[in-house]
């Protein structure tokens, strides 16, 4: 008698099974592997038609059939509209990250310029974030450079101010800004109130695309100011024009035709994808950015921009155009999105000619040329990649190496840092921080310190990855120190039965000189690589970024440690009412020798919250 296998169904059989349970509603469907991992989200305005489509034994792409042959169950959920499911389908793919879904893969938000209202010399600054500030936000920029950039040409023009409030409270002679000719000086009365506020509403009005007026207000009092022989002033306007036709012609591209809208263009090559966003906002360029969306081999060219726009507005306002490189899929039902987050019409617009037309082209050249140089970077990074394994002796090119560092003053605010390092470069959205907590710890102990980030991972590792299938596993390990170190972290690996991923140590060398470093492996002799070699440079490379990141990390902690008091850790005390108590009493030192009547008389704080505050510095034994 033989013994029969019974297979489990293929994946076209499982999705047929659910024809019979799902209507004709909109919807979004899940479909999920055997271990009940999303493998794909889509989004339909008729649930069964969509999924019978799926059910057919051939007839895919090959990344669809593959799709399908994985499949061993599907979720569903209903909406009232194909418009919701639009929304809800590109929430999910981020939420989730799906294998066979298009990814957009940076969702950094943008920054803006924010021109304060509730002072009576209003600042100008760079914003990022929740827009909970009283002011005029313009924007977004591309990038904190092209935020800085304009920003430090609108100080050249308008000589506004950017010093904080407490800076610009305790001055008592011009700063350096001023002197410069960045600042018209509003702290020590340099500029009266009435002229200050006509300086602000030129830069809003510069902000908002209206500048025109304003070169032809400063031409009229320049020569004003020549007549009644004031030549300094005439000069000092001068100065202004000349600036602000620099900023004009600095900004490149000034569409007259495209007051406020995205240019969005994808080129695509060899199964890779970039995508370039001009800002155009007031008539002005404000920067641009690249995106490279994880794209499979037979995805096309509309499903791909479809997918990028819908991930990339879930969290951002649309502008009122969208100008396109090409045609996406549903265009209508995007729009109708767009313009409900909105509350007013987005167009989608795909030119064929004109101004709108040319700035498309603009930004797929840009595109083109950007995933060419993606494509040889990648290629490079390959290949050192390769002569890491060959040079350690690793089973294959390491898909992610974490390298580890700390940083800390003698033993003071101390911190762990790790960065992550792939096919594609520095992971940055990988990158982790850990703050030292050990209080067993003898000050500067670093192997102690070492121990404790690499325990802390581990055991993260195996809670939230315990079979390494979602890639967060590392492939190898870069640790910076020699024999010690090495065989600190090697005892925690054997610990954890995590013994099987490879680490190196990287020890300065001799004299500590960068090029004559040893390289550390349990059970191994130390070891050297050639001082030209490339693969020697790009362990440096990896080296310096864990120790910059470590650096920077450590200096905000000390930072934060200096401007900290008792104050903090007071419940009901938050900065506001932290100032005031401040500025009443001088010191924290002196709130805390407060009696409570005192405490009572500083402005905004209750009754109760002053018995809080007297309660916490004197029933602490």
């Amino acid at each position: 008698m033989t013994e029969e296998t019974i297979k489990p169904p293929l994946g076209h059989e499982v999705i047929q099974g659910y024809l019979k349970t799902i209507d004709t509603s909109p919807g979004v469907y899940r479909m999920l592997d055997a271990e009940s991992r999303v493998l794909y989200v889509g989004k339909a305005r008729n649930l069964r038609a969509r999924v019978s489509s799926y059910a057919r034994p051939t007839g895919h792409s090959p990344r669809i059939a593959r799709m399908i042959s994985n499949t061993a169950s599907m979720m569903f959920l209903t909406t009232r509209t194909e418009t919701e499911a639009l929304l809800l389908e590109q929430n999910l793919i981020k939420q989730l990250k799906p294998k066979f879904n298009v990814l957009l893969r940076d969702d950094k938000s943008f920054p803006n310029i924010l021109v304060t209202t509730d002072q009576d010399f209003p600042q100008i600054k760079k914003h990022r974030g929740a827009k909970k500030e009283k002011g005029a936000y313009y924007g977004p920029f591309a990038s904190a450079g092209a935020v800085n950039r304009t920003l430090n040409q609108l100080q050249r023009v308008f000589l506004l101010r950017d010093c904080s409030d407490a800076m610009f409270d305790s001055r008592t002679r011009p700063c350096l800004q001023h002197q410069i000719k960045r600042c018209s000086a509003p702290c020590v009365g340099k500029i009266s109130s009435d002229e200050y506020r006509q300086s602000v509403r030129d830069a809003e009005r510069f902000l908002s695309g209206r500048t025109t007026d304003i070169q032809a207000r400063l031409a009229g009092e320049m020569a004003q100011a020549s007549e009644a022989m004031e030549f300094e002033r005439a000069a000092a306007l001068r100065d202004r024009i000349k600036a602000l036709t620099q900023v004009q012609t600095a900004q490149g591209i000034n569409p007259k035709g495209v007051a406020e809208a995205d240019i969005i263009a994808l080129h695509m090559d060899s199964g890779q994808a970039c995508v370039q966003v001009f800002f155009i906002r007031a008539n002005q360029n404000w920067g641009n950015r690249d995106y490279y969306p994880r794209v499979g081999a037979d995805v096309d060219a509309a499903e791909v921009l479809e997918a990028f726009i819908g991930q990339f507005y879930d969290t951002r306002e649309p502008p009122r155009q969208l100008i396109l490189s090409n045609e996406i899929e549903n265009p209508d039902l995007m729009a109708d999105a767009l313009s409900g987050k909105l509350g007013r019409k987005v167009e989608l617009l795909v030119p064929q000619r004109g101004e709108k037309a040319e700035l498309v082209d603009g930004a797929l050249r840009n595109a083109r040329e950007s995933l060419a140089r993606k494509m040889a970077e990648t290629a490079t990074q390959g290949k050192l990649l390769s002569g890491l394994a060959e040079a350690f002796d690793l089973p294959g090119p390491p898909q992610r190496i974490e390298v580890y560092d700390n940083s800390h003053i003698q033993g003071a605010h101390a911190v762990g840092a790790m960065i992550v390092a792939g096919p594609d470069g520095m992971m940055k959205n990988q990158y982790r921080k850990f703050n030292i907590r050990g209080d067993e710890l003898t000050p500067g102990d670093d192997f102690g310190m070492m121990k404790e980030v690499l325990t802390r991972r581990f055991k993260r590792l195996i809670k939230e990855d315990p079979e390494r299938k979602e890639g967060q596993w590392p492939e190898l390990l870069l640790i910076d120190g020699g024999a010690g170190q090495v065989s600190a972290v090697a005892s925690i690996m054997r610990e954890y039965g995590v013994e099987d991923i490879p680490m190196v140590g990287v020890a300065k060398g001799v004299d500590r000189d960068a090029g004559k470093e040893e390289f550390h492996r349990v059970g191994k002799r130390p070891m050297a690589l050639r001082h030209n070699d490339p693969v020697l440079y790009f362990v440096q490379r990896l080296r310096d970024e864990a120790h910059r990141f470590a650096i920077g990390t450590h200096r905000a902690k000390r930072a934060k440690a200096v401007g900290a008091t008792p104050l903090d850790d007071v419940p009901g005390v938050g900065a506001a009412r932290k100032r005031a108590l401040l500025a009443h009493f001088g010191s924290a030192k002196a709130v805390g020798r407060a009696n409570l009547s005192d405490l009572k008389a500083v402005e905004g704080v209750s009754g109760a919250l002053a018995e809080t505050i007297y309660a916490y510095f004197h029933d602490r034994g």
